[in-house]
Formats: C-alpha cells, structure tokens, sequence
C-alpha cells in the first residue's frame, strides 16, 4: 500500500479529520475579526488539546483574530472554528470583539471613496 507524504510534514491527515469530522461547534458563530486570546488556564474534566489547539494556544497569548489563526497555522477556517470552538468550550481562550474607533472607520470609508 502507498502512503501520501509529505516530507517536512509527515503523513497527509484531511483536515476534517484533525476534528472527528465534525463541521459544527460553539464556534461556527466566531467572526474573521473576532481576537482570540489564551486565558492561561489548564485543562480540566479530561480534556487533551491535540497539536493543532497547542499551536493554536501558542499563537494566542496576545490577542489574535480568527483569520490570522487559520493563516498562521494553515488550516481551513471551518477546521480553525471547530477546534476554537473546544478550546472556548474548555474555557482555554476568551473570545473578544476587534474595536475600531470611529475615526478609522471614517478614514477606511473616505479611502475607499477616493479610489
């Protein structure tokens, strides 16, 4: 039998998979600008991250969006919600809300304007 490889990565796992082929959590609602933020706390009622969520909690010690956690680590962004979803679930991160300042907001509209 062949085996796909990939030689600095190893052996090809389909991303549905990093997840139980699960494709809903309690983050399918998280937005692309939402920061995610490692709230420090370890794991609790058995809960393991995989590698994926360790990258992720790595990534995250100051505030990070949810499309810069999929960029970075390289997953899809319904895979990267999923896997948000059980560390928010786990209370491993804290999810807040991107702030913009009505004057950049101006600025990014009369930007666009002037194009």
């Amino acid at each position: 039998m062949t085996r796909w490889m990939d030689e600095e990565a190893g052996p090809v796992v389909r991303p549905y998979a990093l997840v139980g082929g699960r494709t809903r959590s309690s983050g399918d609602a998280l937005d692309l600008v939402a920061l995610v933020t490692a709230t420090g706390t370890t794991p609790s009622g058995g809960f393991v991250p995989g590698p994926e969520q360790e990258r992720i909690l790595a990534l995250v010690t100051t505030a990070t969006s949810v499309a810069d956690v999929a960029s970075e680590i390289g997953l899809p962004l319904g895979v990267v919600r999923v896997l948000l979803g059980d560390l928010q679930d786990h209370g491993l991160i804290s999810i807040g809300r991107a702030s913009a300042s009505e004057r950049i907001l101006k600025e990014v509209i009369n930007g666009l304007r002037a194009l």
